[in-house]
């Protein structure tokens, strides 16, 4: 696949109160054409810096951020025009024209490219097909529903064909019906546009719903990165485990609390046919323990399949430990979430 985009070695660093802050710490990268790419982590750590860097509205520190091979930091004059209606950008909170019609916002970016109104007009009524929205095309913003500016926005940032749209935290001022529309109008954009998408969040499941690849960041930098079925099976850093056990899957506490010397809980995770293996009823027939299933479900991420369980394993030390390795041997991730004692 062909790299469009590569961050090496990225820092930005800020003087804030006469102290130095460094909002990224050694960025590096590669986002491939056609990805959808979502950079998750909390308030703070450094993704809506980075996506400004990518977007060429803050300078690096240090380090390169290159745009097919070019460094975005070095453009001047026409290059950099050019480069900037390759990129398309889309907001939590909007930011539209409250003065303007729907179709007078998504026309506004074409305006200033000195694209013919004929044009433009075609442009407009293709896109707002797209959206859903072809009836809102002379409505004034202030009068539409936050689903329907953002499916605006997203129109607006495409109105200029781009090959990558940069989603700022787009979907988190929205309820959990609109987020998923909104998502599955995003995941139309890369397949039927072919426009890579970098997307940032501080939610896992919006990460799980529509991206192929994600980063997590925690304190201006990145502490993980991969396929998305890739860290959900497998997760490595603590703050990736803190946000997949953050997902619509909390275990209910109460379920936790008993406590027995042979007993252990612990999470079961599976991808692909494995999913749909009967690892329960041979982890029974074949090793000396009880199981007792207190939690279980399936997600679809892109093309995989990935299954959770979360099981009470009870029985003598020896047979717990021959149940972990034999699940361990079936290539399933284990995690022990509460050790009996």
């Amino acid at each position: 696949m062909k790299k469009i985009i590569q961050i090496e070695n990225v820092k930005k660093n800020y003087v804030l109160a006469g102290r130095s802050v460094d909002a990224l710490q050694d960025i590096t990268l590669s986002v491939d054409s056609g990805d959808i790419y979502g950079i998750i982590g909390l308030s703070g750590a450094g993704k809506s810096t980075l996506i400004r860097a990518l977007a060429g509205l803050v300078i690096p520190s240090s380090g390169r951020i290159l745009f097919h091979g070019a460094d975005v930091a070095k453009m001047k004059d026409d290059v950099l025009r050019v480069f900037r209606r390759k990129i398309g950008m889309i907001f939590q909170q909007f930011n539209l024209l409250s003065s303007r019609t729907a179709g007078e916002n998504i026309s506004y970016p074409m305006e200033i490219a000195g694209i013919s109104k004929e044009k433009q007009n075609k442009r407009v009524d293709e896109l707002l097909g797209f959206v859903g929205l072809s009836d809102k095309k002379n409505e004034y913003i202030s009068r539409l529903s936050g689903g329907q500016k953002q499916r605006v926005g997203i129109a607006r940032a495409l109105a200029n064909g781009p090959e990558v749209l940069l989603c700022d935290e787009a979907t988190s001022a929205l309820d959990p019906k609109t987020m998923k529309e909104i998502l599955l109008l995003l995941k139309g954009v890369n397949q039927q546009f072919g426009v890579t998408i970098i997307l940032i969040t501080h939610e896992m499941d919006v990460i799980k719903q529509i991206c192929n690849k994600v980063a997590v960041m925690d304190k201006g930098e990145i502490v993980e990165s991969g396929l998305v079925s890739q860290i959900f099976t497998d997760p490595q850093h603590e703050i990736t485990k803190s946000f997949l056990q953050r997902t619509n899957h909390d275990i209910p506490p109460v379920l936790l609390e008993k406590s027995t010397p042979d007993r252990k809980i612990v999470r079961l995770t599976f991808k692909g046919k494995m999913a749909g293996e009967p690892i329960i009823s041979d982890l029974v027939r074949k090793c000396d323990v009880d199981v007792n299933i207190l939690s279980g479900w399936i997600d679809r991420l892109e093309t995989n399949m990935i299954g959770t369980l979360v099981v009470e394993l009870i029985g003598t030390p020896t047979g717990i430990s021959q149940a972990l390795d034999y699940v361990s041997g079936k290539s399933i991730y284990v995690e022990v979430i509460e050790n009996g004692c």
